[in-house]
């Protein structure tokens, strides 16, 4: 199986003037398809691994080839962080969340404002490249959390990620150039507070909150369909 690039839910000048079109071109085109390519290559020369999602593989990754491993973090990474990225942004975004995201962010961290004003910081202070990401943790809760270059909190920390923004400089350096912050606050001017709302919904099953420490060990198959109907 070949991981294939996600068409955009939109054109690409659809988020203007909040993001050009030039560099959502640029980012979906070239760098995405750059991760979807480099993954595919990283994976000729592990037939068994080839019928695994990117997210298959990210959860699998202690069990990996040890030759793999990297292609998979990196690339398999970008291509997953991407996928999601393109789906909680929309030219009818913006604006505040409401019903159960509303009253868990509410919660996690006092209000909107406050939330918002955590989660600016966290983006602005990735060192370098990276993503800052909404998440529901391993306690089954609200964090904010920043990763480095293509790293998912799947990854790194077994949380679920819910909403993340890239602050890698070819996300926005083409028109905002060294101002990051500017690029953030542009960011919540076409959030897709819905999509991230079906994202929670996703997570929340039954009474409560699957444990997130057996999400990977035992709910692969929901784990799956949280995410990876977004990649291939």
């Amino acid at each position: 199986m070949a991981h294939k690039l996600p068409a955009l839910p939109y054109d690409f000048n659809a988020l203007e003037p909040n993001i050009d079109a030039e560099t959502m071109m640029i980012h979906h085109d070239r760098h995405h398809q750059a991760y979807v390519n480099n993954l595919n290559a990283g994976l000729e020369a592990y037939p068994e691994q080839q019928e695994m999602s990117a997210l298959e593989l990210m959860v699998n990754f202690d069990s990996l080839p040890e030759g793999l491993k990297p292609a998979v973090q990196k690339q398999g990474g970008g291509h997953v962080n991407h996928s999601m990225f393109w789906t909680i942004m929309s030219p009818d975004g913006g604006g505040e969340p409401g019903g159960l995201l509303a009253s868990e962010i509410n919660d996690a961290f006092g209000s909107f404002d406050e939330f918002k004003a955590a989660f600016k910081a966290a983006a602005g202070g990735v060192f370098g490249s990276g993503w800052a990401w909404l998440v529901v943790n391993s306690d089954g809760k609200l964090a904010i959390t920043a990763t480095a270059n293509q790293d998912n909190p799947v990854f790194t920390e077994g949380s679920l990620p819910i909403l993340g923004l890239d602050v890698w400089e070819h996300a926005y350096y083409l028109k905002y150039q060294n101002k990051r912050p500017d690029y953030i606050e542009a960011f919540f001017n076409v959030i897709n507070w819905d999509q991230v709302g079906k994202y929670l919904a996703m997570i929340r099953v039954g009474e409560g909150v699957v444990a997130m420490q057996d999400w990977a060990a035992e709910k692969k198959a929901m784990l799956q369909d949280f995410l990876g109907s977004l990649t291939d």
